[in-house]
């Protein structure tokens, strides 16, 4: 794959800030009081908050491997 170079740098720039970013949003949504109900269990807002930075950082990883890639 060809990219050029700032193409490439801002993609995995990108990469990387979602990489960077996402747990520690998760972190926040971890520690929020409805993330659990009162039994502790698991609410909608956690599980939803969990699949969303999930998906976020698999695309930010592809994102910054894609940028790697395309400066070779």
């Amino acid at each position: 794959m060809e990219l050029p170079v700032l193409a490439a740098v801002v993609l995995i720039v990108a990469g990387i800030w979602s990489l960077a970013v996402w747990p520690q949003f998760l972190r926040r949504v971890r520690n929020d009081p409805r993330a659990r109900d009162a039994n502790g269990k698991a609410t909608r807002f956690l599980t939803v908050h969990v699949v969303l930075v999930s998906i976020s950082m698999v695309l930010g990883a592809a994102t910054a491997g894609i940028g790697i890639a395309g400066l070779f």
